[in-house]
């Protein structure tokens, strides 16, 4: 049984994109998911399945989110092997240990090196990027809030949908998974 993180991109940030994670936990379940449980209210689901086609369990999910709220959400799915990989290539674990200050835009697909160039910092902002497949890792000293280095400006520079996700809620997730 491989274990999985699903996160759900623009959950929970008000108005119409709210869900109930018990609900969304149930979706899961409905699915024929193991194991499932959430982790706060930003459409955070760690699960297991016997499957391990991504295509095959990311359309399984958005079957169960369109059948519960009738709408399509962007799900970007990662294994705990993923996981694992995915914290040991951040370049910037030593630069902080403020995890809030250390984040990663989820990117539903690899959008190729060439687009590196693309996320060069906008002038006067003090915070940097790095893109390590189909993960862009997001060093903000100045802290997130305050950066041009959102999800959007992630997403219109690599053309690829994503989600972001603060240090500590990669590291949390992670465990969730391996436990």
């Amino acid at each position: 049984m491989q274990r999985y993180v699903a996160f759900l991109r623009a959950v929970n940030i008000g108005g119409e994109s709210s869900m109930v994670m018990a609900d969304l936990k149930q979706v899961f379940v409905s699915c024929g998911f193991d194991g499932v449980a959430t982790y706060i209210q930003s459409g955070n689901v760690v699960f297991g399945s016997p499957a391990d086609d991504e295509a095959a369990i990311l359309a399984e999910i958005h079957r169960g989110i369109k059948d519960r709220w009738g709408k399509d959400v962007p799900v970007l799915l990662r294994s705990l092997p993923e996981l694992d990989a995915m914290i040991a290539a951040n370049p910037y674990l030593g630069e902080n240990s403020d995890y809030t200050k250390l984040l990663v835009t989820l990117l539903t697909h690899d959008p190729g090196a060439d687009k590196q160039d693309a996320l060069a910092s906008p002038a006067g902002e003090t915070g940097t990027v790095a893109l390590v497949g189909r993960d862009v890792f997001v060093h903000v000293p100045d802290g997130y809030g305050r950066s041009k280095l959102s999800n959007a400006f992630v997403e219109r520079r690599t053309g690829v949908v994503g989600t972001t996700r603060n240090w500590r809620s990669v590291l949390k997730l992670r465990d969730m998974a391996a436990g």
